[in-house]
């Protein structure tokens, strides 16, 4: 039986009375994500259709999921709401804080020595506040959400960005920061813009070596790192019916790197097919009961254009593998054209490593095809050029595939196998010789491949894949080798071609497990303690931040004038700096260290403007700080795209700085910055980021009548004596100029809570 059964069951009984309604309202037929959105407002009767990308709305999410490093933060947040449970159902999972280095048998016992401390204290808060918690080695947050919690229809939120893979199975499923899931476990409601809608009509079927990873390759070479941001994008057509629930899961996972609020597919057999096979045929009978509602109005599909902002058609059966990268993951390469294009651009063409499984590639069906690939090593006479890593996404899945032989396949051609965690992906890879800063090149199926992602190197050049080409492209070693036409020299001197991948959907054998790792929370946590100590380098429990002064913002310095791409990695970077995501003051030590300074084109080197010495970003913060000065951080297009880590709104908070101007934010970073009672500020006219300069002493005028879509005004006092107002925009709407003034959402929450 599922988890939850009887939540989802209440959600499934109010289904089509609140579509009926809220299609009254809209005046017309209504999307997939339309329906679930109005199914889940705070409000249930709303006599109002919602202006997409306009009207800040508040919903009411069925559920919250947390991994290990983003759930630090988030849980010392909720201890200070003053709930004595959470008010939906949650869970953290324990999947970042684990380094893949010599493989799952001596790693995982590594990480649970070395994180013991929070572990333990993620473990004890669980079992207090009535969370459920999933062990070191239980399996990557995102496939254990699909395989046991993720229902169609439903609606959660997640403190990871790739909280969006369960859109796999019909739901609307969105990365936050912990500020935003605190608000939700306290029972209140939860606040976001109504989403613009981007549909995908998928037409023909895959075949041979294209795969679900290649459709979001694709959709990602068109709308680029930022083409999604605002927007939900929803996969339907015949093509999206020929697709398997997991494969769904890969498109809908990896449309975090086009910056979509999330990504989704109407429900069909394929899922009815996963929920069954992974125990939960009462959902899957539920959902039968409202097929119908569980998917778009079959209108809107007829004509797509009329209902969607921005519509994309694929032809499945024509599209090709691609390879996306280096260094962004919207450079779309098909797999015929990347010898040419890798030669024209001097990438590095032999390949060191391939790395397959992750949140995003870690199914049953995607072990199987590349296992296909594998085996013709043996069978074709063949030998591994690269080497090649494997990260299961669950227990169930290590298992099982383990079971069935898969595993022995992939060790005989040399493969090491990692924990059922998230390691390269996220950069928590101890790779040898990774110090050295080599130019080289990987090939993986993770998501992001943003420089130093996965090893620390900013000379790895990493390129994105499906499991099953990321297979054959380890064995050939080479970027320029495309399975589809060219040969590979056996150990007997002949021209051998790979066959296609094949693979199975669903395990023939059903899925097994000994133990997944689940430890369910105590009935009553009331005697439960939750200790913290006071000198721990772990863990430190959060002081609340300071209200505004009331008062306009006046003196404060320039910190760093941001180049370029600023993701979330290079404001707050993950790898060994995960080890602090629950201590605060010592994380901040990371802020904005990989950030480019536009005046000297160097990583963590600033000006400080009281000393007119350059040294690292955090010490010049903490420097302006302690002199009870504010500081601001100027940042280009995107700023904070990538990880929903709260992390990189917080460190600037402690660190005093007051305000964030970019060209362009990312959605999750500029709700976060608003959570933590920060300045989410954007230039009205993007050429003023070139008339601020290294030495410039900043005020913030107008907050004194800080309203909803009124501009600000900031004053650009230059060394020289001369002054420059530029005029500045905000989304900010009243209840989130009321988290300004209070100095964070929290400081609001604890007087609405009762804490």
């Amino acid at each position: 039986m599922a988890f939850d059964i009887e939540m989802i069951k209440k959600v499934y009984a109010n289904f089509g009375p609140r579509i009926e309604a809220a299609r009254k309202v809209v005046g017309r037929p209504l999307t997939l994500s339309e329906k679930i959105l109005y199914t889940h407002l705070w409000e249930q009767n709303t006599d109002k259709a919602f202006v997409r990308g306009t009207d800040y709305v508040d919903f009411a999410p069925d559920r919250v999921a947390m991994q290990d490093a983003t759930a630090q933060m988030a849980l010392l947040q909720f201890m200070q709401a003053g709930r004595p449970k959470v008010a939906v159902p949650s869970t953290v999972h324990c999947d970042h804080l684990i380094t893949a280095k010599d493989g799952a048998e001596f790693d995982l016992p590594a990480a649970n020595t070395e994180s013991k401390e929070v572990f333990d204290f993620l473990a004890s808060v669980s079992n207090k506040y009535g969370i459920g918690f999933w062990k070191p080695g239980a399996g990557i947050i995102h496939q254990v959400v699909l395989e046991n919690y993720a229902f169609p229809g439903g609606l959660m939120i997640g403190t990871d960005s790739h909280t969006v893979n369960a859109g796999g199975l019909g739901m609307i499923a969105i990365g936050v920061g912990g500020a935003d899931a605190c608000d939700v476990m306290a029972g209140l409601p939860w606040e976001l813009k109504f989403p613009k809608l981007v549909g995908v009509k998928l037409t023909g079927k895959l075949s041979g070596w294209t795969a679900p990873k290649d459709v979001i390759l694709k959709v990602a070479g068109i709308l680029t790192v930022k083409g999604g941001t605002g927007a939900i994008i929803e996969y339907f057509g015949e093509g999206a019916e020929n697709l398997s629930c997991t494969g769904k899961g890969t498109i809908c996972n990896m449309g975090a790197e086009v910056g979509a609020t999330t990504s989704t597919f109407g429900y069909d057999d394929s899922m009815e097919r996963y929920l069954r096979a992974t125990n939960r045929a009462d959902i899957a009978d539920a959902a039968n009961a409202i097929k119908e509602h569980l998917t778009g109005d079959p209108e809107v599909y007829a004509n797509p254009e009329q209902y969607f902002d921005q519509l994309i058609e694929i032809n499945l059966s024509e599209l090709e593998p691609y390879l996306n990268g280096p260094f962004t993951p919207d450079l779309a390469t098909p797999i015929s054209k990347m010898k040419e294009v890798a030669a024209e651009n001097g990438w590095p063409m032999k390949i060191e490593v391939g790395l397959i499984g992750s949140c995003t590639n870690s199914s049953y069906e995607d072990i199987s095809r590349a296992v296909s690939v594998a085996k013709q090593v043996e069978e074709k006479g063949l030998k591994t050029a690269a080497q090649y890593c494997i990260n299961p996404g669950s227990e169930q899945i290590r298992y099982t595939v383990e079971r069935d032989g898969y595993l022995d396949t992939f060790k005989n051609i040399g493969a090491k196998i990692f924990t059922n965690a998230c390691g390269p992906c996220i950069g928590m890879w101890d790779r040898v010789g990774s110090e050295k800063q080599e130019k080289n090149t990987i090939v993986h199926s993770f998501n992001r491949n943003f420089a130093k992602r996965a090893d620390g190197n900013p000379n790895t050049f990493a390129f994105v894949g499906s499991p099953e080409l990321v297979t054959a492209m380890a064995i050939a070693g080479d970027l320029g080798f495309n399975p589809l036409t060219d040969t590979l020299t056996n150990d007997k001197g002949e021209q051998v071609k790979l066959d296609p991948p094949s693979g199975f959907e669903l395990p023939i054998r059903g899925f097994a497990v000994e133990d997944a790792g689940y430890q369910e929370p105590a009935a009553d946590g009331s005697h439960v303690q939750v200790a913290v100590s006071p000198t721990s380098h772990r863990l430190q429990l959060l002081d609340p931040f300071p209200a505004w002064e009331g008062t306009n913002l006046t003196g404060l310095r320039l910190l760093i004038k941001a180049k370029g791409k600023c993701t979330t990695d290079h404001i707050s970077m993950a790898g060994p700096w995960l080890k602090f995501r629950g201590h605060l003051d010592n994380i901040s030590n990371n802020m904005l260290i990989g950030a480019v300074n536009n005046y000297n084109e160097k990583t963590d080197t600033v000006k400080n403007q009281l000393t007119g010495e350059y040294g690292p970003v955090p010490a010049t913060a903490r420097a302006y700080k302690a002199q009870g000065i504010g500081s601001v951080v100027v940042g280009d297009e995107n700023y904070g795209e990538g990880s929903s880590r709260e992390h990189a709104a917080m460190e600037p908070r402690h660190l005093g700085v007051r305000a964030v101007l970019v060209k362009s934010f990312a959605r999750i970073h500029e709700t976060n910055l608003k959570k933590q009672g920060m300045l989410a500020l954007t230039f009205v006219n993007k050429e003023d980021y070139d008339r601020i300069l290294e030495d410039d002493v900043v005020d913030i005028v107008g907050l004194t009548e800080f309203t909803p879509n009124v501009p600000l005004t900031v004053v650009l006092n230059h060394a020289d004596g001369t002054k420059d107002e530029i005029s500045v925009n905000h989304s900010y709407n009243a209840q989130q100029i009321e988290w300004f003034k209070a100095g964070g959402a929290l400081n609001i929450i604890r007087k609405q809570v009762g804490a």
